[in-house]
């Protein structure tokens, strides 16, 4: 269950219902927060780097199937959009297509062992503890929105000690079928986090490092920083973030530079 979160899955179909009729009221203007109320943060890229974890976990299922693991930097093309989508990519390296059964399979071989593959050789982004800190201090309330599992997600923060950091901790929790929230790039898992927080859309900022966080943003009416040194396979720019910087390490004077100019 996400952390901060009464048990949602009780009544996934209001929260759904919710979801939908907040996605109405969003504005379509996105003025820069000075300080904004709630920062939401991406974790895959944007506060950690977990491909050589990530890549140890690909290989192990590759062996399963007597497959050669995938490189590091094929591994990186591969992550951001959940774990059956990498399932599906890491497959299709290997130029296997896998049907939606065989897919299902493996993802849940891959479920059993991505746990192992979480913290060993994962780090912090530069900057992260530094921008998350700044924000803290300035009052404003900090979430992860992730499409990593929820549970590998709390492993890893709590690793680096970061759990009490954050008021919310939302990661995937499964198809929305079963009643899970859509991932990103869907806007609902931002929607449903600034609901718990008790945010406005207009008062937020997400910070993430790929496409899948600059369209959720867009679609849920948030401010979107895109941080370079992430996983994007394209440019960041062509997802038309609202505002773009080099590393976690210039996000304090962005927001502090902001707060002076208003």
């Amino acid at each position: 269950m996400p952390r901060g979160l009464p048990d949602r899955h009780n009544d996934a179909r209001l929260e759904c219902r919710v979801t939908q009729s907040l996605r109405s009221t969003v504005p379509l203007t996105k003025p820069r927060p000075a300080v904004p109320r709630a920062a939401l943060f991406d974790l895959d890229g944007t506060l950690i780097d977990s491909v050589p974890d990530i890549t140890l976990a690909v290989a192990e299922l590759m062996q399963t199937e007597n497959l050669e693991p995938l490189s590091e930097d094929a591994v990186r093309r591969m992550v951001g959009h959940g774990i059956r989508m990498l399932v599906q990519r890491a497959f299709a390296g290997h130029g296997i297509a896998l049907d939606d059964a065989a897919l299902t399979v493996k993802t849940e071989t891959m479920m059993h062992i991505y746990p192992r593959h979480l913290i060993g050789r994962t780090t912090l982004m530069q900057g992260g503890r530094e921008a998350l800190a700044f924000f803290s201090a300035a009052g404003s309330k900090l979430a992860v929105v992730t499409n990593k599992p929820q549970g590998a997600t709390e492993t890893i923060l709590r690793h680096f000690g970061l759990s009490d950091r954050f008021a919310l901790v939302l990661g995937d929790t499964g198809p929305a079928s079963n009643g899970g929230l859509a991932r990103k790039p869907e806007p609902d898992m931002l929607i449903f986090a600034l609901q718990r927080l008790g945010i406005h859309p207009e008062d937020a900022i997400m910070v993430g490092d790929s496409g899948a966080d600059i369209h959720a943003a867009a679609a849920a009416g948030v401010f979107s920083v895109a941080v370079r040194r992430g996983y994007s396979t394209e440019p960041l720019e062509s997802f038309r973030p609202d505002l773009v910087l080099d590393s976690l390490t210039d996000l304090p004077s962005a927001f502090a530079a902001s707060a002076t100019d208003g």
